[in-house]
């Protein structure tokens, strides 16, 4: 039997664990090199398939009626789930694809080679974006053709070398894309490790630099003063005082959901016990130390800005207990409840995402029930996917650790498990047989 390619390039793969670790440098050497001409073939391949199967299923989904506002609905998720990326990531990969393959052909063929990285590809298209195709193609034929600059350029060169090029040849798009970018800006959050967060602003460059600079002299200020803070200290100091007119040792008045065991709430925050190993839930960062979320709990608690609300009680196992509903719509306490037990996060594998919708993974309209077990935390994108022709989910039987699972199969018959994250107080379910998660607003 003639194995598909895909078993092929998984015999590549095995083959590679095997490889000998007993060779001298130089050989090592062209191994690492040979190894990255081989990701960058890779990810011209995946380029070309990703083409090809969105041509594939596109046409099916004519073929089978979809309106053509709908055509290409969930083609991106598919390939999220099979690269391992989220749904957002992978449209953007998609765009790369179809890019490349209509528009940039000496850029494809670089990559196609293993002369050029996907990132350095993403760096032209995105560089050329406001160019018409005329000009776009002359971009890539002088950076791409065979022999071409951008194959011994840095990052930041080809950066550069493609921002000039796309000037030089419209000038007034160049222009334009500048002054339409200025209605992009915004602020974001994520989280960051050790209980902190990167805070991240998209400005026109005029005002980012006007901003760094003011912080920058408060530092220098601070600093001629004797001021033991060090420069980022001073810097983020500033920042949060000027932006909410308190001082950055004032108590924080904002409210913060935090959810934690009965053990990890009534324990003293030494370093023994079970409740030393168990974690608090922040919804929307995610775990944080239990004597984090002691400290400020007693800091809320001593300001007289905090309340706290038993959610739900579990016996046996420290997952939550389920919930019921005879609406189609998840009610406020059962929506609650989803979004708890989901963390806050897209139930899609390799996601990310908040939660925009819950969602009924049996659809109500076939008899799906509106309660805990059918129901699931997607992001608007992961649930807009689902109902393209082709996908099902279904809740399967709780697996051997008692998490929720529900089972997608996406229109090319390839399956994915969705598992909830792990309940709070997990790690100590073999000897605490019943669990109680309290949720303080502070």
């Amino acid at each position: 039997m003639i194995e598909s390619p895909a078993e092929q390039v998984r015999g590549w793969v095995a083959h590679l664990a095997t490889l000998s670790r007993d060779l001298p440098d130089d050989q090592r050497i062209d191994l690492i090199g040979a190894l990255e001409d081989l990701k960058c073939a890779a990810a011209g391949a995946q380029a070309v398939a990703t083409v090809d199967l969105d041509a594939s299923q596109r046409q099916a989904q004519e073929e089978r009626g979809l309106p053509a506002a709908r055509v290409g609905e969930g083609i991106a998720s598919q390939i999220g789930l099979a690269r391992r990326e989220s749904p957002h990531k992978a449209a953007r990969l998609l765009g790369l694809a179809k890019i490349l393959h209509a528009e940039m052909p000496h850029t494809l063929d670089r990559l196609r080679a293993g002369e050029l990285s996907e990132w350095r590809a993403t760096i032209l298209v995105r560089e050329t974006a406001c160019l018409g195709l005329d000009d776009r193609q002359e971009v890539d034929r002088r950076l791409c053709c065979p022999e071409g600059p951008a194959l011994t350029m840095s990052d930041a060169s080809l950066e550069r070398a493609a921002r000039k090029l796309a000037a030089d040849l419209d000038n007034a798009a160049v222009a334009a894309r500048a002054r339409k970018a200025e209605a992009d800006r915004h602020v974001g959050v994520r989280p960051a490790p050790d209980t902190m967060v990167w805070l991240r602003a998209l400005l026109p460059v005029k005002q980012g630099v006007a901003v760094f600079a003011a912080l920058k002299a408060a530092a220098d200020a601070a600093q001629s003063t004797g001021d033991p803070r060090s420069r980022g200290q001073v810097m983020a100091d500033t920042l949060y005082e000027r932006v909410t007119g308190a001082g950055a040792a004032d108590p924080v008045q904002v409210h913060l959901d935090l959810v934690m065991t009965d053990r990890t709430f009534f324990h003293s925050g030494g370093k023994d016990g079970p409740a030393a190993e168990e974690s608090a839930q922040v919804p929307g960062y995610g775990p944080v130390p239990a004597g984090w979320a002691h400290d400020l709990l007693a800091d809320s608690l001593s300001a007289e800005a905090a309340w706290v609300r038993r959610l739900y009680t579990h016996p046996d196992t420290g997952d939550l207990v389920a919930m019921d509903s005879r609406a189609r719509r998840a009610p406020a306490g059962l929506e609650h409840f989803i979004r708890r037990r989901d963390h806050d996060v897209c139930r899609t594998p390799w996601c990310g995402a908040p939660i925009r919708h819950v969602d009924h993974a049996t659809e109500w309209q076939s008899g799906g029930r509106t309660c805990a077990s059918n129901l699931q935390g997607l992001c608007e994108r992961c649930n807009h996917a689902k109902q393209a022709p082709g996908w099902h989910a279904r809740p399967s039987p709780a697996d051997e650790e008692d998490r929720h699972l529900i089972t997608i199969t996406t229109p090319t018959g390839h399956t994915y498990r969705s598992r909830a994250p792990a309940p709070l107080g997990h790690v100590d379910i073999r000897h605490v047989k019943k669990a109680v998660v309290y949720e303080l607003v502070v």
